[in-house]
């Protein structure tokens, strides 16, 4: 399962980048406003920015709902570098973008997934990542992991190509979760990525590694 992280924070994306683990990022206009990043300029470098710290992916979000103007804010994202995936919102209009990137070779991301209808749609339209948000489910009592789990039995089905980008990740357990479940990419915040280090099994034996070691010094 592949790594992303969900920022605009590049001290952030550093510290993930230098852990090793770090296969891409998503952000979003959101992220990016918490950041103190505003203005289409500003937005656009830092989408560059991002792009110079990590190795893989990173998912860049076009603003307009119609489709004319996804098209040529996905083509100006897409010539900014050539790690950046557009990421497009699952609506009509956002649908006939996919299908238009897709055969134009630009790579995609279907974002504000959160049925399997909607996935089914991404992957038909030729989408490279489909986003399901598992935690903003989760925030209004539905199974965002089950989610996970009926797209990944669909895409299974019919071979689609299409990566399950399991979004809005919270914690570290949504991250286990998602690898047994079979999503093929997850993103949240470094914390998700970080916890997974922790057991207080480690750090006991780790002490007394440490301890038996200074007896003899």
């Amino acid at each position: 399962m592949k790594f992303f992280i969900d920022t605009a924070n590049l001290d952030q994306i550093r510290e993930a980048q230098a852990l090793g683990v770090l296969d891409g990022v998503t952000t979003n206009p959101s992220l990016m406003a918490k950041e103190g990043i505003t203005g289409r300029n500003n937005i656009l470098k830092h989408y560059v920015d991002i792009c110079t710290i990590v190795d893989g992916d990173v998912s860049a979000e076009v603003i307009s709902t119609d489709f004319e103007g996804m098209i040529k804010e996905g083509e100006e994202l897409a010539e900014l570098h050539d790690q950046i995936v557009v990421k497009v919102p699952m609506i009509k209009d956002g649908v006939k973008a996919l299908k238009y990137f897709s055969d134009k070779g630009i790579r995609t991301n279907c974002t504000l997934v959160f049925s399997v209808g909607q996935a089914l749609l991404a992957a038909k339209a030729g989408a490279t990542y489909v986003s399901p948000f598992i935690g903003r489910l989760d925030d209004i009592s539905t199974d965002g992991l089950n989610l996970i789990a009926e797209i990944r039995h669909v895409y299974d089905n019919y071979a689609f190509e299409t990566q399950i980008l399991a979004a809005s990740v919270r914690h570290t357990m949504h991250v286990i979760d998602c690898a047994k479940i079979g999503a093929d990419v997850m993103t949240g915040p470094l914390s998700s990525i970080e916890g997974l280090l922790k057991h207080p099994l480690t750090d006991i034996g780790l002490a007394k590694f440490l301890a038996d070691y200074q007896k003899g010094n």
